[in-house]
């Protein structure tokens, strides 16, 4: 069990930490820097491409800060996986707009500073991030206690309702839902009025944690959990749009696992199954074959649909594609159906989802956003199928649903990229 510690131990983090100093350090190494360089070298040349250089870095910086502070809310967000996608979408939106805008800029210049950019926010994690943990103020009212089994932040008791003790701390959580004393009432309003910020615990456990617990939901809680219809649309359409635009770039990446496939095993190359989807509807997802081919009618359908921690049926090929997660490739034509989403919760089995119904409260209510190739369980949990394992993941995509925006999906894929890479959760 982890302590929280009195206020009188807390130790401020480095001037680093910032965000101010780490957005003025960024513009000077990757935006200023460069153009002296430049300037000083070639004095006489590429001025106006020089200087279109140096505002390009300049937005791309603040673009890249801005997608930082928009995924801050989730968990993970200290983690430095997140600096070197960020810095690419935003430099890469501002090469876009040189692109289709056809204005002269100066690429070595531009390129030096996206270098400079990446390296300046991988110093400040070697530095400051990876070492300090946040540290916020716990009014010890109500359910206080259970913040201690949450780590990664260091947790702070605040004795008395003293607004010079919380300004030691990064922020203050409280249980709105106990009885709160006057005092402490008013030091909450004066802490939020002095621009101090105020946590209420369950939000705070579920951005901590990634999970919405599931053995309390009221009938608010369901309120909460229903989707932003117009992001679902928007996100509809852009699951189809980049699904088409992607397929000439992967179909000769599967033509090459169709192939292996063949010649390792041989038998089919596709794996077809009856899933479970949007708003409970069944559909046959479509993955490459990574298991041997069975020869004889299974005895027990459940059984079979699950996979286990090193599978027999798993094949040498299979083990590869399962670890790169190139098997799940083929479920773009389930993408430019309408059946699923690039991001979402993992369709289940059918017969495991009539299975978990009956096992796990609420466990349908996750069908109320397309299931998708990857999502928040999947690059946080990795696979499972017993039924206390789901009821883990099932929180996981409670909070998927509950928090669900363009911001969690890009956490989602800059997490997905690292699970390609490490083979996190494959079975």
């Amino acid at each position: 069990m982890l302590q929280i510690s009195p206020v009188q131990h807390v130790r401020r983090g480095s001037w680093l930490g910032r965000r101010r100093v780490q957005l003025l350090g960024a513009i000077l190494v990757a935006a200023v820097w460069p153009l002296i360089a430049r300037l000083m070298l070639t004095p006489n040349l590429l001025w106006e491409a020089t200087l279109n250089a140096f505002y390009a870095n300049v937005v791309a910086v603040g673009i890249a800060l801005w997608l930082r502070l928009s995924v801050e809310p989730y968990p993970g967000i200290r983690s430095s996986l997140v600096i070197l996608p960020t810095c690419l979408a935003a430099h890469g939106s501002v090469l876009a707009f040189f692109f289709f805008t056809r204005l002269p800029y100066d690429r070595t210049a531009f390129i030096a500073g996206f270098l400079l950019h990446v390296a300046w926010f991988y110093l400040i994690y070697f530095l400051v991030q990876r070492r300090t943990a946040m540290q916020i103020g716990v009014v010890p009212v109500g359910s206080w206690r259970r913040l201690a089994q949450l780590d990664n932040v260091s947790w702070i008791r605040l004795d008395a309702p003293r607004l010079d003790l919380a300004r030691r701390c990064d922020a203050v959580v409280a249980d709105f839902s106990a009885e709160l004393t006057p005092a402490w009432e008013a030091f909450l309003a004066d802490a939020a009025l002095a621009g101090m910020i105020v946590y209420q615990i369950k939000p705070l456990t579920e951005s901590l944690t990634g999970r919405v617990e599931i053995d309390h939901l009221s009938e608010n809680s369901f309120g909460s959990l229903v989707p932003a219809r117009g992001y679902f649309h928007l996100k509809t359409l852009i699951d189809f749009a980049t699904a088409l635009i992607s397929l000439p770039f992967l179909l000769p990446i599967m033509a090459v696992a169709a192939l292996a496939i063949l010649l390792d095993d041989g038998g089919p190359v596709l794996f077809r199954q009856a899933r479970i989807g949007h708003r409970g509807r069944s559909f046959k997802v479509v993955k490459f074959r990574t298991m041997r081919v069975s020869k004889g009618e299974a005895t027990d359908a459940r059984a079979a649909a699950m996979t286990g921690d090193l599978d027999p049926r798993i094949t040498r090929v299979g083990a590869f594609l399962r670890k790169s997660r190139i098997d799940e490739l083929p479920q773009v034509w389930n993408i430019l159906k309408g059946q699923m989403s690039w991001i979402g919760p993992r369709p289940e089995a059918e017969v495991l989802s009539h299975w978990y119904v009956g096992e796990i409260p609420f466990y349908r209510y996750r069908h109320v956003v397309k299931p998708g190739i990857t999502g928040w369980a999947q690059t946080n949990q990795g696979h499972v199928a017993e039924v206390d394992e789901i009821h883990e993941k099932l929180q996981y995509d409670f909070y998927y649903i509950k928090y669900f925006s363009p911001f969690l999906d890009l956490l989602i894929v800059f997490k997905t990229l690292r699970t390609m890479l490490t083979g996190f959760g494959a079975r």
